[in-house]
């Protein structure tokens, strides 16, 4: 299976980075995982609400140019659908024996997703009623993909 985290906005904290690059090195036995980081846009604190459609647009437009037509696309999105770690095992299982090889996970900014990127997804997922920084998100899916691995090949993982 590939695949793709493709998330807005550069990471900068170390211990955010550490985590994540021990849930990919972990990742590697079951699957080809990356990571893409797509550049946010630059927005003043106080946008209006055509002002955080035109930021969201913008970088939906950066995050669909990254997603082919074959690819199953996983939007994490406040709104989606709340899975267990076992139901998330199941659905990336069920992914995997229906030829759907390609699976990208999509974090928005801190705006959120733009209308056209939500259109594209097949699913809205979402981990939380809470909000989490986009940054720590990342760390967070991570560990729900290995987990989810894990799961499906019957091998330990805490409960």
């Amino acid at each position: 299976m590939n695949i793709s985290i493709i998330t807005i906005g550069k990471l900068k904290e170390k211990y955010l980075k550490q985590g994540i690059s021990e849930y990919l090195k972990r990742l590697s036995t079951y699957a080809k995982v990356e990571v893409i980081e797509l550049s946010d846009e630059k927005a003043p604190e106080n946008l209006s609400e055509a002002e955080m459609e035109q930021v969201k647009q913008k970088e939906g437009e950066r995050i669909l140019a990254k997603i082919s037509d074959d690819t199953h696309v996983i939007a994490l999105a406040i709104e989606g659908k709340l899975k267990s770690s076992e139901e998330l095992a199941k659905d990336l299982d069920q992914l995997a024996t229906y030829g759907k090889s390609k699976v990208a996970f999509i974090i928005g900014g801190s705006l959120g997703l733009s209308d056209q990127v939500m259109k594209r997804s097949n699913v809205a997922l979402s981990f939380s009623r809470m909000t989490f920084p986009h940054q720590l998100m990342r760390l967070i899916l991570l560990e729900q993909v290995y987990r989810a691995f894990r799961i499906n090949r019957g091998e330990p993982y805490h409960k």
